[in-house]
């Protein structure tokens, strides 16, 4: 099997390339590059390299050649191969992006990668790179409403003024109703995770009632205070201000953030107000109840707790509601407001500004 072996090979790369044969951390690719490297110095031809080594001949003739192209340091690093993605001009990159931000299909609301790239005989992976590199998303849609509120302001810096810097001897209250939650029961039961499948749950469902869920969240500390009511009129927000009134310190102060529904401002409600002057309002303005830091915990209620929860009566509901409230009051989570009124507001007018140039 062995021949007479070709040209002078340093004694310095016998060793090196001995030493990286049998390191204990090298890695297994560069072993099999320096024996077939000591293979090749002892005269062996490169098929019987391969057949002794167990690898093919394109692997030997790769990095004999590469040694002989750049010596042992060549060994260390890894071919480079050449890309199996075809090259994209840059005008039909742009006549792509252009397509996505600027028209629509005959027959849909969006393009999809399949229908772009049928529009722009290209592949669907060549769109979706595009797509990728520009940050182009056609199937998502994101929802807004800008505030017509004439104090809209006014409010935003009082609101925000308060998350950002508290008066003195005083608890910031976020205040609100998550009304209308269904007891919802499912008509079969469902069928629980198990490996390589995820758990069921019928798309079908029955109706047990609804309850209403007053929330004041706690800047401070993140408390909640909670309690359910069947509905949520004038009446059930009196009684919740007076729950507040009594859970809480009676020698501060209280600010509760609040949105414009109509039972927060009712001649009765105002009354009690007035009786009582450590309370103080602050309205959100009106479409703004991304204001009001208690719906972010309302939305931690609906993933954790009410979204997925199968409940057999209106009372089961409530309880596990109140369950959910107590847990998350022995280790609260503390929501923090980061943004200053400035920046909101400078955002809302470069909106403005967007939306008055498209239409």
């Amino acid at each position: 099997m062995k021949t007479q072996v070709q040209g002078h090979y340093p004694q310095e790369d016998k060793q090196k390339l001995l030493k990286l044969a049998h390191g204990r951390t090298t890695a297994q690719k560069v072993v099999l590059r320096a024996r077939i490297i000591l293979k090749m110095m002892e005269g062996l031809k490169k098929k019987h390299i391969a057949v002794e080594l167990g690898t093919s001949r394109p692997t030997v003739n790769l990095w004999i050649g590469r040694y002989k192209q750049g010596g042992i340091d060549f060994l260390l690093v890894d071919a480079s191969r050449p890309s199996r993605t075809p090259k994209l001009s840059p005008e039909k990159e742009k006549d792509i992006v252009e397509a996505t931000l600027h028209s629509k299909p005959r027959n849909a609301t969006h393009w999809s990668v399949r229908t772009m790239a049928e529009a722009q005989g290209v592949s669907r992976m060549t769109v979706y790179r595009v797509w990728k590199k520009y940050g182009l998303r056609p199937h998502r849609i994101e929802t807004f409403k800008l505030s017509t509120d004439p104090n809209f302001i006014e409010k935003v810096q009082d609101v925000v003024g308060l998350y950002l810097n508290p008066p003195d001897k005083a608890l910031v209250l976020c205040v609100d109703e998550k009304s209308q939650i269904q007891a919802l029961d499912r008509t079969q039961p469902g069928l629980p995770m198990k490996k390589g499948r995820c758990g069921t749950m019928t798309h079908d469902y029955k109706r047990h009632g609804t309850t209403t869920l007053f929330a004041a969240l706690n800047m401070l500390d993140g408390q909640v205070i909670g309690e359910c009511m069947p509905k949520h009129g004038q009446d059930e927000f009196l009684k919740f201000l007076k729950k507040i009134d009594k859970e809480t310190p009676k020698e501060l102060d209280l600010h509760l953030i609040a949105d414009n529904y109509g039972t927060h401002k009712t001649a009765k409600i105002t009354e009690w107000l007035s009786k009582h002057p450590r309370f103080h309002m602050h309205f959100t303005p009106t479409s703004s109840s991304w204001l009001n830091m208690v719906e972010r915990f309302f939305g931690e209620l609906t993933n954790k707790k009410i979204r997925r929860g199968v409940f057999t009566s209106v009372k089961q509901l409530e309880q596990d509601i109140m369950d959910y409230l107590k847990i998350h009051n022995e280790r609260p989570i503390i929501f923090t407001w980061t943004k200053d009124a400035e920046t909101i507001l400078a955002k809302v007018a470069k909106c403005k500004e967007a939306l008055g140039t498209v239409h």
